[in-house]
Order: structure tokens, then sequence, then C-alpha cells
């Protein structure tokens, strides 16, 4: 059987309540946007509940440390392929033993559902790290970003306190949507029309605040003349600040 939801974190919860609900067993769970179509396979939508998909959260943060209680949402953002098996397998173990399960490095699903949350982690801080806004003509700071993961929702938390005074929209161009804070609430967007650029997500001049070009350009002469050239290591630089975030970051369009 092949269960598909929603492709949203909700959805997929939906679909573990029906599994223990019905004594389901799954040989693959997709989301709509991923599904491929396979012949002599029974399939199945589970539509999103928001009630279900609680009580098995609510559940699994019972049987998780509070340090990794956040583990299977890290992991499910990685969309990597089979992670959704992977999970149920991790799911299903975490409410069955009495002890906690994340340590078992020697369960496969366990050692992949761990390393996808790592990687999505990590994702998430470096987007902290490399975004920059553009000051819009309509006061509005915005940014453009492209992370492998999707990783956007696991920044807003820190992105509302940080630039609590400010309009802000930060936009995913690889999946595109976004998300606008109107200094109360961050709403989740898409952008029909785009007036940036969807490459580097740059907005054009005349779309921006008079003293944003000056700011940019104070920016880069403050990198270039704290730059030790004699000293440059740019295989060490590409670790830490991978080249993939380079078209976002104005100091590195010197």
């Amino acid at each position: 059987m092949l269960l598909v939801y929603d492709g949203t974190f909700e959805g997929y919860l939906s679909v573990v309540f029906e599994v223990y609900n019905r004594k389901l067993e799954p040989t693959n769970i997709a989301s709509e946007k991923n599904l491929q179509e396979t012949m002599f396979v029974e399939k199945e939508f589970i539509p999103s509940d928001a009630v279900h998909s609680d009580r098995v959260w609510q559940g699994l943060q019972k049987k998780l440390s509070s340090e990794l209680n956040q583990l299977p949402y890290s992991a499910f953002l990685s969309g990597e392929e089979g992670i959704e098996m992977a999970l149920l397998h991790f799911i299903r173990m975490a409410f069955s033993s009495p002890v906690p399960i994340e340590g078992n490095f020697g369960d496969m699903d366990v050692l992949t559902v761990r390393k996808a949350a790592r990687r999505v982690m990590k994702e998430a801080m470096r987007m902290l790290q490399f975004i920059r806004f553009q000051r819009t003509l309509d006061d509005i700071y915005f940014s453009a970003i492209s992370p492998d993961y999707d990783v956007m929702p696991m920044t807003l938390k820190h992105l509302k306190e940080r630039f609590a005074d400010q309009l802000w929209v930060v936009y995913d161009l690889k999946r595109d949507y976004g998300f606008f804070y109107n200094r109360e609430t961050v709403e989740e967007i898409t952008l029909n029309e785009k007036s940036f650029n969807t490459a580097n997500g740059e907005v054009p001049l005349n779309l921006l605040q008079e003293d944003e070009a000056f700011y940019q350009t104070a920016w880069k002469g403050y990198c270039k003349n704290i730059t030790i050239r004699e000293r440059l290591n740019l295989k060490l630089q590409k670790q830490h600040m991978p080249k993939r975030y380079w078209k976002f970051l104005p100091e590195k369009k010197l």
C-alpha cells in the first residue's frame, strides 16, 4: 500500500495516525508532489487532520528526550528520498520503547533520521549567518535565499526576535514561497509577480530606498578593507561559506 499526503508535516503525522488507527502496513509514503505512479500498488490519499497530527506529535514528545524532541521535524524538512518510511520506523520504535531511542545508532533508520536532521540544522544555521536584506521603497526589508533544504520554518523564531521592529520578507527561490512579517505576525506568501532577479534575489535599484545602494557600497568597502589578501584561503572559505550562497552576498560581489 502506498499512502499519499499533502507534503506538510501535519499531513505526514496524519498518515502516521492512520497507520496506527487502522493498523496499516504501507510499503511507501509519498507526498503528492513526489508521487510516482506505480502499477499494481494500492494507493490512498490521507487528508491532513490537525487533531490527529497533534495527538501523534504530543505523544511523540513524551517519548523523546527534551534535547532532541524536534528531531523528527528537522529530519522531515530534509525532503530526502525515503525519509518518510525511515521516520515511520523511528516513530514506531519510539512509541514501543520504554526508553528514548534517538541514541540507538545501531539501527539504520534511527541513523538516517539523525543524519538528515543534522544536515537540516546545519543548513538552517547557515541561512541565518548568510541572509542579507535589501530595503525597498515601501520600507520592507527583502531577502531571497535558496537553501538545499526547506529550512525557512526553522528560522522564523530567530528572525522575529532579531528584526521585531521591521517589516520583512524572506523568500525561498527554489521552492517559490516565503514569509512576510508585519511586526505582529508571520504569514506564508507566494509571489506570482516577482519584481526581483529570480536567480540571485537582487531588487532593481529603482525599487530600493535611496540610501540602500550607499549602505551596500559601504559594506563592500568594509569587507574589502579588513581582508588580508596574503592570507586568503579559498578552500577553507568555501568550507565555512559554501559557494552556492555567494550570489546572495553583497560582499562577494566586490
